[in-house]
Formats: C-alpha cells, structure tokens, sequence
C-alpha cells in the first residue's frame, strides 16, 4: 500500500452526548415504566435470576420482557451497523438495508421457503434469509457493473430489485395468504419474544460484525474517498467494497430472520452520528451501531407504552411510518450527485407517424380480439364466435375494458410524468404515485367499514396527489434528478407496505379483497366498474391533450417557459393533478404496481414517435394492449388458477426495468 497519508479529521463531537443521552434518558424511562406495570420492582433481582416458576409476572417478566428489550438493542445496533457500511462503501447517505432491496430479498426468501421447502426452516430462518438477502445484493451488483459499480448505479440497481423482489412477495402472499398468517406478522417487524435464543444468536453474529468493521476501518476509510483516490493509495476497490457488503448483508439477514423486516434504523442511526459531529469513519460505524440501538429500544418501547391504550403497532411499522418522512427530509437536504437522462440509442423521428398510429391501433384490436375470443375450458382451447362468444362476453367484456382503461390511464400517467421532469425512469410506479394511491385506499378500508366507488376514487386520487406533490417539492432543486425521484418512490413504497401488513397482521376479514386488488386482479370487475374506469380514465386523458404545450415548454426549464408567458408552478400542480387522477383510476383496477407507466412511453419514444400528440396516442394505445394482454395471459398462463393483470405485468416490466438500467 502507498505511504500517501490520509488527511486527519476532527474528531470532536459536541453533540454526540447530548443525543446520546436523550435517546437512552427517554428509552430508559419508558422502560422503567413499562417493567414496572408487569412487575412490582421489589420483585426483579428474584425475577431476573431466578423466575418463580408459579408466578406468570415473573416469567413474563425473565422471558419476554427482557429478551425483548435485549433483541431491540442487538437488532438497533446490528442495523445501525449495516447502515453505516452501506452508506461508507456506497458513499450515500441514502443507502440502507431498505433502500438496497436487501430486507426484500431475505424477505422473498423467506416467504418462498415458508410455502414451498418448510424443511430449510428447521435450523432457523438464519440462513435463509442470507440466502435471499445475498440473491438480492448480487442481482444488484450485477445490474450495477454495467455502470462501472458505481456507488449510485448500486442504489439504483438496489431499488430496482426491492421493488420487483416486493411483486414476487405478493403474488407468492396472494395464491396463499391462509397459509401465511405467521408470515404476516412477521413481515410487519415485531419484536415479541418468548425466550432468550434469538438474543443469543444475534448476540454472535453482531459480535462478529463489530470485530469485522473494526478489521475494516482503514479500508473503509479509504473506501469513503473517491476512487481514483482510493486506488492511488493502493486499495482493491472490488474486493474491499465487496467484503463490505458482504459484512452488512450478514447483519441484515441476521435481523430479518430474527425479528422480520425493519426498516430505516440503517438510515437515522449513521444520518444521528453524521449530525452530531463525528468524521473518523471507524468512529462513525461504530457509533451508528450505538444510536441504532438506542433508536429500535426507543421506538420499541414507544411502541409497548401506547399499546395500552390503542392496538399495538408492530415495531417495524412504527419505524417505517417515521423512517420515510425522514427518507424525504434527507432527500430534501443531501446531495448525492445526478445521473444524465440522455439516450444515445432513440430511433429517429418517424416521417410517417401516421402509418405507426394506425399499425398500433390495428394491432390493439387484434389483441382486444384474441382476449374476447380465445381461452380455455375443461376441454383445451377454444376459439369463441358467434353465440359461443355472445355467452361468454358478459364475463370477459368487462374485465377486458377495464384492463383497456387502466392500462392506457397508467400509461398517460407516465406520459406526463415523464415529460414534465424530463426523466426517462419516471412513472407512477417508480415514483410512488400509484403506492400513494393505494395507500388513500388501504386508510379507507381502514376508517370506514363501508363505502362506495366514489369515495374509493376520492381517496386513491388523494393519496396519489400527496405523493406527487412530494415529488415535486423534492425534485424541484435537482432537476428531477433519477436517483432523487426513484428514492421518494421507495418512501411511498414502504409506507404503503407497512399500512398493509398491518392490516393483514391485524387478521381483518376483508383480508382477501384487499390482497386480490392490491395485485391487480379483474376478476371481479363488473360492467359498471368497467365504465367508471374507462371515463376515469378517458377525460383525464382528453384534458391531457390540453397540457401539451405546457409539457414542451417545462421540458425547457422554468425560465424559459416564463419567458414564454407559462407559469411554471401552477402547470406543474396540474399536471400533477391530472397524473394523479389518471393513476388513481387505473390503481382501483390494477392496483399499485405494474410497470405500464413505465414501459409503454419508453416503447412509444423508440418507435420515433417523439412529438407529443402522436407520442401520447402512440403510449395510450401501448399501455391498454400491454394491460389487456396482461389480462389474458394471467388467465390463462396456470389455467384454471389466475395471475391478476397487474402482477403479470409487473413480471414483464421488472425485468424490462433491469434492461433499461443496464442501458
């Protein structure tokens, strides 16, 4: 290794025990008044080491009480830890276990294992969950060498994977969902204990990681440099980043096996030692494991103290429900570079955009046609006409209009999306729109035991403008850059999943409803559902032909499209509000992730269809012919089993997703 000496940081931290203090002053209290409420505090030495068989305060209290707290601690500091090294060898301040897909893919794992090799389970969920969380890491890694690994190529290639890793779930969670009661419970991050192994073995392994990261300090340190830097001073750059990883995927899985998913611990632990002064790289991981753990016994403990007086809120989702706003702020205030939009590989402009039109368009009806027409029975395959196909339209018509409609809502959704920001990767789906929609919808299932399709739509277009306009006020001072973008799609995301697996933790009868909309299914679209979503969808996508000329002008910038008499804000908001309308009635068909909005502009741009009008018509007509064939396909690909039409097409789009992050 080069003699080069590494610049000397301060290492003074005037905040670091203010915070410390207050964090472990607050835990402890609750604490103190928890322990007390379930045992009288005369009773506890007796209780701590030597529980009185014959009285349930006292084994309550050595058995469940105190493993619970000691696994908060343990599982706090063992992410904290994680989240240090990701954001170290990454140089984010926005990378974490969450934000890398890594707990979705321990979390895939698990439920794969759970339903289809139970046997692997028997020495632990351990293993299998490092199994899925290092799938996870390298699936990312790969997506990323096509960037040259860079540290923002990772983050990208991380939420890419989360999010299709999140679709597979759920399809998985919806075909067997009776099965998977203690999955759900799990999945939401609940540290209720009932002994004191799960302590010990992460006891172990978060030992390991500590001796670890202090083995790595210096490597870590260099690796915090940029790497021209880093390579000058004689460190592998492969090999130290991948040791890195490899250090914080174990912790990671280590959690997630052991108390299920928690998110943004990794997040607030390092962004609290950042805050609070401390530089030295070896210090700050080691501090990051401190304050993380401080932080889980807090919540935890927040979380037991209003328990009695409302239902107990699953730890995880407390921490998620903080930890996205906190996402948002750190958005809002970091700086973590950009990555350019521009595509060399855009076919040219067609001379005859017309013809194309007209091609799509025949092309849709071929579809629309087959959808109507062709499927199975318990005799095989067969093709409908005539009579056949007037019995059988009441039960397909319906399904395949509103497959129609939402596809081309969705795909107009991304239209705008993408224009408006100039962002290539921009959608619904990416950016949290349609997770915000679908969050309006699970807080009305939630508040009101009935309501009407209406008050259904209201609510989705709510949730959805909130998300967009939390775009926008995070977008707006970094050009829309993708990494900005995508990272407030992940925080919606997580969000949407927390409220859902609460409620599937919560055993709610309407359960089942709630899973088959969240993936898309039309299986029980009516005629007049139907309707209402081919004019949800319809008239916001007429009134986007109105916006036309504010999209080419915003594409500009705002001081061009001044200059050009357009109000840059108010433009904005209403095309916000129409995307948001637009998503909002495909999600209550769809639900919350599909990809369309994606991949039908994107199709439409390589078409040469570059101008807005015959763009627009050209990504309609694509979204409704991928959504309608999405449709069929998931009717028939496990006949007589469905796919619902939005995870089908989620399990086209991920992987379209990956093509174009590799481009």
């Amino acid at each position: 290794m080069s003699d080069a000496v590494l610049p000397r940081q301060p290492a003074a931290w005037p905040a670091l025990p203010w915070i410390v203090a207050a964090l472990a002053g607050m835990a402890v209290a609750l604490t103190l008044l928890g322990l007390a409420d379930i045992l009288p505090v005369a009773l506890w030495p007796d209780a701590l080491w030597n529980p009185d068989a014959a009285d349930f305060r006292q084994l309550r209290f050595h058995h469940a009480a105190l493993p619970r707290i000691a696994v908060g601690l343990l599982a706090g500091a063992a992410l904290g830890l994680a989240g240090a090294l990701y954001q170290t060898v990454l140089r984010n301040p926005l990378a974490e276990p969450t934000t890398l897909g890594v707990s979705a893919g321990a979390h895939l794992a698990l439920a794969a294992a759970l339903l289809h090799a139970p046997w692997l389970l028997d020495s632990g969920r351990d293993l299998v969950a490092l199994l899925g969380a290092g799938g996870a890491t390298l699936a990312v890694m790969a997506l990323a060498s096509a960037r040259g690994m860079t540290p923002l190529s990772l983050v990208l290639a991380g939420m890419i994977v989360g999010l299709y890793a999140s679709s597979v779930g759920s399809m998985l969670v919806l075909f067997h969902h009776d099965r998977l009661g203690e999955l759900f419970i799990w999945q939401t991050g609940t540290l209720v204990q009932d002994g004191w192994q799960p302590a010990a073995a992460l006891a172990l392994r978060l030992a390991a990681g500590l001796l670890g990261a202090l083995l790595m300090a210096r490597p870590l340190t260099i690796l915090a440099l940029d790497d021209a830097s880093a390579r000058s001073l004689g460190l592998g750059l492969s090999g130290s980043r991948l040791a890195a990883l490899g250090l914080a995927t174990m912790l990671t899985a280590s959690v997630v096996g052991a108390v299920g998913v928690i998110g943004f611990i990794g997040l607030a632990a390092p962004a609290l030692a950042h805050l609070a002064g401390v530089r030295r790289i070896g210090a700050r991981v080691l501090w990051s494991a401190v304050l993380g753990a401080l932080l889980l016994w807090l919540a935890d403990q927040a979380v037991l103290l209003a328990g009695r007086v409302t239902a107990e809120v699953p730890t995880g989702v407390a921490t998620a429900l903080l930890g996205a706003p906190l996402l948002l702020v750190l958005l809002r205030v970091s700086r973590t570079g950009s990555v350019a939009t521009e595509r060399t590989d855009v076919p040219a402009r067609a001379s005859r955009p017309q013809l194309r039109l007209a091609i799509g368009a025949a092309l849709l009806a071929l579809v629309v046609v087959v959808a109507l027409s062709l499927g199975q029975d318990a005799d095989g395959w067969r093709w409908a006409a005539g009579d056949a196909l007037a019995s059988l339209l009441p039960w397909r018509a319906p399904r395949v209009a509103a497959a129609f409609g939402a596809g081309a809502a969705l795909a107009v959704a991304g239209f705008l999306l993408q224009r408006m920001t100039g962002n290539a990767l921009a959608s619904p789906e990416i950016l949290g729109v349609s997770s915000g929609a679908a969050l309006g919808v699970v807080a009305l299932i939630a508040v009101a035991p009935v309501f009407s399709g209406p008050a259904m739509l209201a609510a989705a277009t709510a949730g959805a403008f909130v998300s967009a306009t939390a775009i926008l006020w995070i977008g707006r001072h970094d050009a829309y850059a993708p990494e900005r973008l995508l990272l407030t799609g992940i925080a919606a995301g997580t969000v949407l999943i927390a409220a859902t697996s609460l409620v599937m933790a919560g055993g709610d009868p309407r359960l089942g409803l709630l899973l088959s909309w969240m993936a898309g299914s039309t299986y029980r679209v009516t005629a007049g559902q139907a309707a209402f979503t081919l004019a949800g969808a319809l008239v916001p996508v007429l009134l986007t032909m109105a916006t036309l000329r504010w999209l080419r002008l915003l594409a500009l910038g705002d001081d061009t499209a001044r200059a050009l008499g357009l109000h840059p804000g108010p433009s904005r908001l209403a095309v916000l509000l129409l995307a948001s309308l637009l998503t909002a009635a495909a999600t209550l068909t769809v639900g919350p992730l599909s990809f369309v909005g994606l991949m039908a502009p994107q199709m439409a741009r390589r078409l040469g269809l570059s101008r807005p009008l015959p763009d627009l018509i050209a990504t309609a007509l694509l979204g409704a012919g991928i959504m309608v064939a999405a449709d069929w396909a998931g009717r028939m690909a496990i006949f007589p089993w469905e796919i619902p039409a939005g995870l089908m097409a989620t399990l086209v789009g991920g992987p379209y997703l990956m093509w174009l992050m590799r481009r």
